[in-house]
């Protein structure tokens, strides 16, 4: 009896592993096929002078990786996608967590209810994520015009002052495009934080709120803690973004990139060498660079922003 029962029990742990294996099956092949596969190709073009059109590239080693040591143009872009990786989540961040406390706990009844209306302001805060970027990249244009018909600029203008160049200006440009990335990113992370904090049991408010905490104390106290999880995950996915931003850079600046890199990013950087300048191989070794930036950011962040789970 025991070895029959063994040999039921066997058959029908291989039963369960064939089952799950044919579901598995086809997802994880199409991952390698679509996901690994063209990292792998990358990898390898990265370390060849391919320009895109021999069928045969020429093997160089590391010498695409030493070039870019001596580039200043991509170390300009890498500077700028530094200050993007530490600035964009930290005002998104800030802004979302600051507009969706408002909108759950910022009402008459003393940090216990939302405002009223508190749906209407999600839908007009989350109206950014429903525009493409490029459509993003072009109304900006035009808010940023440096004449009388710019949003800006025109009541400048009217008061007499001169206008101020937001796109051409070299000390001025890098700051508009983060303008533009926080202004569209933070709608989605009001609407995040704010399911967040609406499953936060009002008890804990009102608890809170009987002991004499004010609304700051009960943000930093009791919101925040609760909240982190989704805060530590908005961070990573932010700081993902902040490393590839292009959309918003290629068709909002000057130069794809300008005035002068002063707004130029890698992924800017690396479209340019690879469709302008036909340099494929040195396109993948900066993408290779970027790659490890990523992950070496995801990491970091995971580790940093570790703490012990509340429950709730």
């Amino acid at each position: 009896m025991t070895g029959r029962t063994s040999l039921a029990i066997n058959r029908t742990a291989f039963t369960r592993a064939r089952f799950i294996v044919s579901f598995l099956a086809a997802p994880v092949l199409l991952y390698l096929i679509y996901v690994i596969s063209p990292y792998a190709q990358a990898f390898y073009i990265a370390m060849t002078n391919w320009r895109g059109v021999s069928a045969d590239p020429q093997f160089v080693g590391l010498e695409n990786f030493g070039r870019l040591l001596s580039d200043d143009v991509f170390w300009k872009a890498v500077g700028h996608n530094g200050l993007l990786l530490v600035l964009l989540p930290l005002l998104t961040i800030v802004i979302a967590l600051f507009f969706a406390f408002l909108l759950n706990a910022g009402g008459a009844s003393g940090g216990v209810a939302g405002i009223w209306g508190s749906g209407f302001y999600r839908v007009v805060f989350f109206f950014p994520q429903v525009l493409a970027v490029a459509i993003v990249a072009v109304l900006f244009q035009q808010v940023f015009r440096p004449d009388k018909s710019g949003m800006l600029n025109a009541p400048l203008m009217a008061l007499g002052l001169k206008p101020v160049g937001f796109l051409s200006n070299p000390d001025v440009a890098f700051w508009s495009i983060l303008g533009v990335l926080v202004w569209q990113a933070v709608g989605f992370y009001v609407v995040l934080f704010s399911a967040g904090m609406a499953s936060i049991p009002r008890e804990m408010y009102e608890a809170a709120q009987i002991d004499g905490a004010g609304r700051g104390q009960m943000f930093f106290r009791v919101t925040l803690p609760l909240l982190w999880d989704t805060v530590q995950v908005g961070w990573i996915y932010l700081g993902i973004a902040a490393l590839d931003v292009f959309a918003i850079v290629w068709v909002m600046t000057a130069e794809q990139g300008g005035p002068d890199h002063s707004t130029t990013v890698i992924a800017a950087e690396i479209y340019r060498n690879a469709f302008q300048y036909f340099r494929f191989g040195y396109a993948s070794a900066m993408g290779v660079v970027l790659f490890f930036f990523t992950v070496a950011f995801a990491v970091v962040a995971m580790r940093l922003s570790r703490r012990e789970r509340i429950e709730f």
